[in-house]
């Protein structure tokens, strides 16, 4: 079984005046945690959550989720190698494992996993339905969409193969996803926090988690605003046949090395049905457009390219993930470290711990790698 790891900057805690900075590079590796290993992170990660959510309450296990180092600390205490390639997939099984059987007591629920069991994600998150407050049709649609937004809207070449949705009973929620590039044999975490999106297609990510930047069509940065306007005026107003053509025509241009929207996997008379259903739908807007079944990433990079080549509107090309760690970083871009975040997100593991109802050597343990960590 494939393993995919994370290329992330790790900002070990500030120490009087200086500050100790370090770069964790997790390429992908074969394997899997063995039996004896998982089983002992599935109940310390059941003792940690439950000592969070009695403390603080459920909301806050969303949102440390949401962070990205706190989610890497995560996984060190929970006892898997901070450089280990499969913390993502691994932590996220550990936990959905944990919890099972308490989600009433804990008001916490986790759906989805790596491969197969991601595509079970919206059935799971029905299965809840009776012990919740809120819609499971709202909390299947923000699963489906930040899944979408993370395969199509940004296009950076990881595909993503795992998903997990966490949810609280009153509807609170938040994401953590990977992808795998095949080529650089690398992978990048998607994190997403429901109280921090304010819209789907818009800067909607709490972290991107990775080091390696990447060629980026992204359909989601707020300067690609004009080109989403753009797109959804092509779709609705162009019928099929007109929009066919265009791309044909734009197949016989010589394009500028530095551009990202590649015609060579663009097949026109492929796009015919889809280009249809978006034309008969008329979606109002580029989230209506993007959650159209059928609606993916070649779909999206057609309409992107007759935005920028017939209509002179660009799509940005920047790589969300150079500005989306949860604590800023270390250069001061695109901001300074927020040392107060910082210290608070290793004091509320530090108190999990110190609460967990495990035995005193598994706790001694736990602690001595929480501290080498920071």
């Amino acid at each position: 079984m494939l393993h995919a790891g994370i290329v992330m900057s790790v900002l070990p805690k500030v120490t009087n005046s200086a500050q100790r900075t370090g770069v964790a590079n997790l390429p992908l590796h074969y394997g899997k945690a063995p039996r004896w290993l998982f089983d002992r992170m599935t109940k310390l990660a059941r003792e940690i959550t439950i000592a969070i959510t009695a403390e603080f309450g459920p909301v806050e296990m969303l949102h440390r989720l949401s962070d990205p180092y706190w989610f890497q600390a995560f996984g060190c205490v929970l006892g898997y190698d901070w450089h280990s390639s499969g913390v993502t997939t691994t932590v996220c099984g550990a936990l959905k494992e944990g919890v099972k059987g308490l989600e009433n007591e804990l008001g916490l629920f986790v759906a989805g996993g790596k491969g197969k069991t991601s595509r079970k994600t919206p059935s799971e998150i029905e299965s809840f339905g009776d012990k919740l407050n809120a819609d499971p049709s709202k909390l299947v649609y923000a699963s489906r969409m930040s899944a979408k937004v993370d395969s199509s809207a940004v296009q950076d070449g990881y595909q993503l193969y795992h998903h997990v949705f966490v949810c609280t009973k009153d509807g609170a929620w938040s994401v953590v996803q990977q992808g795998m590039n095949e080529d650089n044999r690398y992978a990048r975490r998607y994190h997403w926090l429901g109280e921090k999106v304010t819209d789907f297609v818009c800067e909607p990510h709490s972290a991107i988690c990775t080091e390696a930047a990447a060629k980026t069509l992204n359909l989601v940065a707020v300067e690609s605003t004009p080109a989403r306007d753009t797109i959804i005026q092509v779709a609705n107003q162009q019928k099929p046949e007109k929009l066919l053509n265009e791309l044909k025509k734009l197949k016989s241009l010589t394009l500028p090395a530095r551009h990202s929207l590649l015609l060579e996997d663009i097949h026109p008379d492929r796009l015919s049905k889809t280009l249809l259903i978006t034309y008969e739908r008329q979606p109002q807007n580029f989230e209506t457009l993007l959650g159209l079944e059928g609606v993916g990433a070649k779909t999206l990079r057609a309409l992107s390219l007759i935005s920028e080549l017939v209509y002179e509107v660009p799509v940005s090309l920047r790589d969300p993930a150079r500005y989306s760690f949860a604590h800023g970083g270390k250069d001061g871009i695109p901001y300074p470290v927020d040392r107060n975040s910082y210290d608070k997100s290793i004091e509320i593991l530090h108190q999990a711990l110190e609460r967990a109802r495990i035995g005193d050597t598994e706790k001694l343990a736990a602690f001595k790698r929480l501290r080498a960590w920071i």
